[in-house]
């Protein structure tokens, strides 16, 4: 059988690297895991798990109001807040709009409530105790975050088997929260339902869609624009991390069919392997 993981060489980009993790121990890789990659939007991921650290410490809470919409709906993309502008472009509540400013808020929110400044509540709360000691956020929580291959499998081990949150605040990081919104995924297309939960894009029943056709309903991750991109499906106990150094928006179209290629493929070789 061909290694699933050849498909990443089929990338047009300078340089990738990925790995695959099954029951989240890691199984196999390729390309250079250590080398630091822009994560771009793979940030909220973490990000948001950050959010739900200080959510079970007490710090803060998913029902808190920041400026009119809740942590809860900003964490999910239904605060109503623009892509990339602060001002809102419809009531909370109503829509799916992605929102880098969102994210922005939640984090904000846990300096303001922690009187800690967000990287250091990151960097003690996730990265020190995941040992991810080459990830590192130099701006915007949402999209400002680099790190390797080796640092996102120790996270995509912690978010299959939480050991910073509770297995209940795990679970509902990866359900849809407001299932009924409809809304866009940038660069994918734009669904009646819009799956999404607390920092994880929910994979629903979309169609096109970045992950393979062999992932489940209940695959939750996320992709960037840096041509990153990583998922965890509980159904198949199976989790799958590709990093590159070359912009989306320059390789879309390879992406859109190789991504979800090298998905079905990892589904294909590690189902049922222990």
């Amino acid at each position: 059988m061909t290694r699933a993981l050849d498909i990443v060489s089929e990338f047009p980009v300078p340089t990738a690297a990925a790995a695959v993790l099954v029951s989240g121990s890691v199984v196999d890789t390729c390309g250079p895991v250590d080398h630091r990659f822009h994560l771009a939007s793979l940030a909220k991921t973490v990000t948001s798990w950050a959010v739900l650290v200080a959510v079970e410490e007490g710090t803060v809470s998913l029902d808190d109001d920041i400026d009119g919409a809740t942590l809860e709906q900003l964490l999910s993309h239904a605060g109503g807040h623009g892509f990339d502008i602060t001002a809102r472009r419809t009531e909370p509540g109503l829509r799916r709009i992605y929102s880098n400013p969102g994210i922005e808020a939640a984090a904000q929110h846990v300096t303001d409530r922690s009187s800690m400044p967000f990287v250091e509540y990151l960097q003690a709360g996730v990265l020190d105790p995941l040992k991810m000691g080459s990830t590192r956020l130099s701006g915007s929580p949402a999209h400002e975050m680099w790190s390797t291959v080796t640092d996102m499998g120790r996270f995509l081990t912690e978010v299959g088997t939480p050991t910073l949150i509770s297995p209940a605040m795990a679970a509902n990081a990866a359900r849809s929260h407001f299932p009924a919104l409809g809304g866009i995924v940038p660069g994918v297309g734009r669904f009646d339902t819009c799956p999404w939960g607390l920092g994880f894009e929910v994979r629903g029943d979309k169609s096109p869609h970045w992950t393979g056709a062999r992932n489940s309903a209940a695959t939750f991750g996320h992709f960037g624009g840096a041509g990153t991109m990583m998922w965890v499906d509980p159904e198949r106990d199976l989790s799958l991390v590709a990093l590159s150094d070359r912009s989306f928006d320059e390789w879309a179209t390879d992406a859109l069919i190789l991504w979800p290629k090298l998905s079905d493929a990892v589904i294909d070789e590690f189902v049922g392997v222990v």
